[in-house]
């Protein structure tokens, strides 16, 4: 598939890009170039390589889930407004 000038221009114009009539010519031979770079990558011999989620074998660290904090709720729930059976009471907003 070829990009001429007047594809680069209804593009444009779809897209609601001002492009200078100038630089039509220049835009659509480096998108030409880019559809050849993807063609040779369409070409490539890819029936023995696995899917994988990264190009590097690497692995996030996840801390140990343990407790760091200590238990404050008694403190807030004495300090609270309005608690009921340990739960925070507040004000409806939506009736």
């Amino acid at each position: 598939m070829a990009i001429d000038s007047k594809v680069v221009a209804q593009v444009a114009h779809l897209a609601r890009l001002k492009v200078d009539p100038a630089d039509t010519d220049a835009l659509s031979s480096r998108l030409n170039d880019i559809l050849a770079m993807v063609d040779q990558l369409q070409q490539a011999d890819v029936t023995d390589v696995a899917p994988m989620a990264h190009p590097l074998d690497v692995t996030q660290p996840l801390r140990d889930d343990t407790v760091s904090e200590p238990n404050v709720r008694d403190k807030a729930m004495d300090i609270a407004p309005a608690a009921e059976d340990g739960c925070f009471l507040v004000p409806r907003v939506i009736e």
